[in-house]
């Protein structure tokens, strides 16, 4: 395969939205059977980019050729006509339906006229075994996790032939192996002549994976590298446009109070294990462990979003009686779930609805509430924060990832909560976000509060906590103050459950050799 003739070029696009420039003059060409990256900042053009490719948005300006022809797609049919497929960062999955039935929605196989859910079973056993996923073709799609939906559509991208795969933020819900799983598949697929575009905002790994980098920044192509010709520094410097002298900042000044949150054996429902726990005020407290391990079942058990079949959760010293998050948010407790578009915000809702909702009686007066103390409240928390939108009346859904995700923390910060408990916070941010959202998790620390992090981000972790409790099947098996800090011990604390399975085989397969 030549790598060297083109298979889709860009000129000169152009995407204006009414008050915004989404793509402004954009060349890109993107090599037969290449792994090319595509980084930038949210609200750099990324997603307006992939759009304009896949027929969602017409560019207002510019010409595209694929395939060495002109290429305008009316809709996306026409893109995947063309041999376009896309794995969006928003899964889009209908979640009271079968994996199977999702995996094949667009080309059910039949059988004189009906459904031939023989043939379709099969065929969906063959691509979870692909992605790596040990599940039923015929679980419903509603009791996944966020990760193994990921996988899903994953799996469905690659369940038709494409010669051009686009995979947006695949890694961002993915623990380590599934990863190395992921990087294989696109491995096999760049043999076999597909041609992959790969947005991610894990600057590490798009060495690994890819030959060359484009980098967006204010709906610019700011440049385009070999892989091995740049470095991370050079990187973000071209995506935000200045040096980031530390991706992980900490702020040795914060010291940590007595405890603020305390659990005693608190069980989660169906589970075999209890766990313990204390955070200090202005701790900031990490959760490691992999997809799965029981962090966020923890979390949301704290919160009241999940029941629980034991345990005491007590604050300052006293006992809380916590059965739903009114509960929790009644005693100034937060959760910022990691699916904050579905859980966390009504996107098709203003910003200063959304920063408000938590507590209306706060901007309202005889049960009304009050436009202008609305508009002020909200106006401030947008400033305090630095959530970038052209005014506190556009949609939540308009806006990009970090600053969605700011707005999240506006509307806890309206409620004074004292717990902030942050699931996966920087998940499909950018890196010049990132480092804003931890300066508002110190600005938060040192202002008292008592901050939880479960993050599958293990340098994450490790730059900005002052503690990490690690996770395995459902119990915590092991701490580590900052001063202790490493990461093979704390992976070896995640992988517990299967380190003791491995040895158990191993044990199993030695007294078969022995004739036991």
């Amino acid at each position: 395969m030549d790598t060297n003739e083109n298979l889709i070029e860009l000129r000169g696009i152009t995407k204006q939205f009414p008050g915004v420039v989404a793509l402004k003059d954009v060349d890109l060409d993107i090599r037969k059977g290449e792994v090319h990256v595509l980084v930038g900042e949210n609200g750099a053009g990324k997603s307006s980019l992939i759009k304009v490719l896949c027929g969602i948005y017409a560019p207002d300006a510019g010409e595209m050729r694929y395939q060495g022809r002109p290429y305008a797609p009316q809709t996306p049919h026409d893109a995947m006509d063309a041999g376009i497929r896309v794995v969006y960062q928003e899964f889009n999955l209908l979640s009271y339906l079968s994996v199977a039935e999702n995996m094949f929605f667009d080309n059910l196989p039949r059988k004189y006229g009906l459904v031939d859910f023989h043939t379709l079973y099969r065929n969906t056993r063959e691509l979870l075994e692909v992605v790596g996923l040990d599940i039923s073709p015929k679980t419903p799609v509603e009791l996944l996790g966020v990760a193994q939906m990921q996988l899903i559509e994953i799996a469905k991208a690659i369940s038709s032939e494409s010669k051009l795969l686009i995979l947006d933020e695949p890694t961002a819900t993915l623990s380590s192996k599934e990863i190395e799983m992921l990087f294989g598949i696109v491995a096999k697929l760049k043999a076999q002549g597909v041609t992959i575009i790969f947005i991610s905002h894990h600057l590490q790994e798009v060495f690994e994976i890819g030959d060359r980098i484009s980098v967006l920044r204010n709906g610019e192509n700011a440049g385009t590298h070999v892989a091995s010709d740049i470095s991370i520094p050079e990187i973000v410097k071209l995506m935000v446009g200045r040096s980031m002298d530390e991706e992980y900042p900490f702020m040795d000044d914060v010291v940590v109070g007595e405890p603020l949150l305390s659990v005693r054996d608190l069980r989660c429902k169906g589970s075999a294990h209890s766990v313990s726990f204390e955070v200090g005020r202005g701790e900031l407290l990490g959760m490691a462990g992999l997809v799965g391990s029981g962090r966020t079942d923890v979390v949301r058990a704290i919160f009241g979003a999940d029941p629980k079949d034991g345990g005491e959760i007590l604050l300052h010293g006293k006992k809380l009686s916590i059965k739903t998050p009114r509960d929790a948010v009644k005693n100034r407790i937060c959760l910022l779930t990691e699916d904050r578009k579905n859980q966390g915000l009504i996107l098709e809702m203003s910003c200063a609805v959304n920063t408000t909702l938590t507590d209306l009686p706060g901007v309202a007066r005889y049960g009304f509430i009050q436009p202008d103390t609305e508009r002020e409240v909200a106006e401030r928390l947008v400033a305090d924060l630095g959530i970038k939108t052209p005014s506190i009346d556009q949609w939540v859904g308009n806006l990009s990832g970090g600053n969605q995700q700011k707005v999240v923390l506006a509307k806890w910060l309206f409620r004074d909560a004292e717990v902030l408990i942050f699931d996966e916070p920087t998940r499909g941010i950018d890196v010049g976000a990132k480092y804003e959202i931890y300066l508002l998790l110190w600005k938060l620390a040192a202002a008292g509060k008592s901050i939880i992090i479960v993050s599958s981000d293990l340098p994450e972790m490790l730059g900005i906590c002052h503690r990490i409790i690690a996770f395995s099947d459902g119990k915590i098996t092991g701490e580590l103050p900052r001063a202790e800090f490493d990461q093979e011990r704390i992976l070896t604390m995640a992988y517990e459950e299967y380190i003791q399975d491995d040895a158990a085989a191993a044990s199993g397969t030695d007294q078969v050799k022995r004739g036991r």
